[in-house]
């Protein structure tokens, strides 16, 4: 990561954090108080250079969601609790990854991370991927900004995503990081928070 774009995530990092703390501890409350399980979903993700983290979100699922289904979210997935849609809604379960930046495993703008399952099936071309940092939002999000509901249309939802939705987003994020630069980077964060406004 070059240094301007990381001095930009710890700058942004430092600042939503300090905005958005009390509206997390809003958050954590709701999820809480909801079915009384754990406020945060931490999960293993693929980083840069192949290297395994541990990305954070506020949970939005039921309890042990991981062994009742794929590790992808399907259309109206009945695993998902009533305050984790709303929060789906408006991405605001993405909030804790501002952590995740602050500490350089993420930054604002790069590929989505994958869950170790999905990365073991890359070919060499998708594995260059793993050169970028990964991010919170990136082209492909914007693009794919229902990918759930397209998804929710496949008899195979799963299937779909590795030999259709998954190449194509990888194709958009390395074309991207081509040309990618701290202005580009700050279209993409505008271009999702203008999703986030309008309720997706």
């Amino acid at each position: 990561m070059n240094s301007i774009k990381r001095q930009f995530d710890l700058f942004f990092s430092l600042i939503g954090i300090s905005l958005f703390l009390p509206l997390g501890a809003l958050i954590g409350l709701l999820i809480k108080i909801e079915d009384g399980g754990p406020i945060f979903y931490i999960q293993e993700r693929i980083g840069h250079r192949g290297k395994s983290f541990r990305m954070i979100k506020f949970r939005t699922m039921v309890r042990d969601a991981d062994k009742m289904g794929s590790a992808i979210t399907i259309g109206n997935d009945a695993r998902i609790t009533s305050v984790g849609r709303w929060l789906r809604r408006f991405k605001l379960d993405e909030f804790p990854q501002l952590f995740n930046v602050l500490k350089g495993e993420m930054s604002f703008v790069g590929p989505r991370p994958e869950v170790p399952k999905y990365v073991a099936v890359y070919n060499d071309m998708e594995r260059e991927v793993l050169n970028l940092v990964p991010g919170i939002t990136d082209p492909a999000s914007v693009i794919y900004r229902n990918e759930s509901e397209i998804l929710g249309g496949f008899q195979d939802p799963e299937k779909q995503y590795i030999e259709k939705i998954m190449p194509n987003k990888i194709r958009i994020n390395l074309e991207y990081a081509r040309r990618a630069n701290i202005m580009s980077d700050i279209f993409v964060i505008l271009q999702t928070l203008g999703l986030l406004f309008k309720g997706r």
